[in-house]
């Protein structure tokens, strides 16, 4: 909770005021000053200010003047307080938080058309979002052109309401969109109408009722038996070598694709643990969220860099390396018939791919999310949640839980054990 007061702090009959914000974070209280434009008399502000019930009817007049134009300060200064990470909050930021209410930047019109308000959400964000994320904003603004040229009008921030809702998931199911892209989609569509509504346009009243629920999907994993075939798979050509030691990798870090394939032998360094013993870590920032990684490697991986004299495979791309991924998968028969989703032509030589639900065989849905899922199923119970959590980057233990593989019965019987 932060504060705001006003002082005189000068020898001068007149002067401009002081403001200063006071304020406490961390546990820590901090207090900052700043000078306004509002000038007053030494004598006003120390004799007359604060006198009550007075007659005289200019210095009333006069004290409610003053009073307005503070509690204005103090206002915009308490309103940008509350919109920022404290973190930035210093001297400088609140000198120009003063200087801004003195001379406000130029107001942008901001459109109400919810395809363009896309490239506006993008704009206000765009130091907060990964590019990944940004990519998929612009899938969506294609996905609602498309849906506009369908109803032949264009879709205003204000039209988002349940109807819409009905129309645009009957649009994309028409158009063969699995109903958790659609629901992903509802929800991104729902976060820039709320950023719309905080910046002043119209939104339907119905806005909070758009909601949108996703279909539980088994989630495939590969098991320590499954890993183990994969490992032991012999005379592999030489790129479905690589691409399986990176598949191993992924299963015994649990990273992402755009981060485990950029690990070189440089990040790597040797700690000695509590007994003494000297154990490799790798460090590195994650691509998507920036956060710097301290991760223990396991006498598995580091089995694998020997082959390479102590380097990682070469590099593959992402596309090529699901396609290997997969081959390898197959090679070590990982064919256990399960259920899944995967990308299928919905017409037959129309381009058009979409995700389809049914009974394949293991290999067929192998991806490289893979690799990250099955470090985290196949460790849950028997490393801390805690610390499982930290590798994977989720923030809640029911986010990780409906993550992992694991069905609750399984995960009902291994909290068994410790009973």
């Amino acid at each position: 909770m932060a504060t705001v007061n006003f002082l005189y702090r000068s020898t001068k009959q007149t002067s401009n005021l002081i403001v200063r914000l006071l304020f406490r974070h961390k546990e820590n209280d901090y207090v900052f000053g700043a000078k306004t434009e509002f000038e007053v008399s030494k004598h006003y502000w120390s004799k007359q200010h604060k006198l009550k019930r007075q007659k005289d009817i200019d210095l009333i007049n006069k004290q409610r003047d003053v009073i307005n134009e503070l509690n204005r300060i103090e206002n915009h200064i308490l309103k940008t307080f509350n919109n920022v990470n404290i973190d930035y909050v210093n001297k400088e930021w609140l000198q120009n938080k003063v200087d801004e209410y003195y001379n406000p930047p130029e107001q942008i019109a901001l459109p109400n058309e919810l395809v363009k308000y896309v490239d506006t959400y993008i704009e206000f964000k765009k130091n907060e979002l990964t590019p990944n994320t940004i990519k998929k904003f612009g899938v969506i603004k294609n996905k609602l052109n498309r849906f506009q040229d369908f109803r032949k009008k264009v879709i205003l921030i204000k039209d988002i309401d349940l109807n819409f809702k009905k129309e645009f998931e009957e649009y994309c199911l028409s158009e063969y969109y699995a109903p958790n892209t659609i629901a992903r989609d509802i929800r991104f569509i729902k976060s820039f109408c709320n950023h719309a509504k905080y910046n002043g346009i119209e939104t339907s009243y119905q806005l909070e009722k758009v909601k949108s629920k996703y279909i539980k999907v088994e989630s495939i994993y590969l098991t320590e038996n499954e890993i183990n075939k994969i490992a032991n798979k012999k005379n592999l050509v030489k790129h479905l070598d690589s691409a399986r030691d990176w598949l191993l990798i992924s299963c015994y870090t649990g990273q992402r694709v755009s981060d485990f394939m950029r690990f070189k032998k440089e990040m790597i360094r040797y700690e000695k643990n509590k007994e003494g013993k000297l154990k490799p870590l790798i460090e590195f920032a994650q691509k998507k969220t920036g956060k710097l990684m301290t991760v223990p490697l396991s006498e598995k991986v580091i089995k694998i860099l020997n082959k390479r004299d102590g380097e990682f495979p070469n590099v593959i791309s992402d596309q090529k390396y699901n396609d290997y991924a997969k081959k390898v998968c197959k090679k070590a028969k990982i064919n256990d018939k399960v259920e899944g989703s995967k990308k299928v032509e919905v017409i037959p030589d129309s381009g058009k791919y979409r995700k389809e639900t049914d009974i394949y065989e293991k290999w067929e849905l192998v991806s490289s999310h893979i690799g990250r899922r099955s470090f985290a199923t196949n460790n849950y119970g028997k490393i801390p949640t805690s610390f499982l959590k930290y590798i994977t980057g989720h923030s809640t233990e029911s986010m990780f839980l409906d993550y992992i593989g694991k069905s609750n019965k399984d995960i009902a019987m291994e909290l068994a054990n410790y009973f």
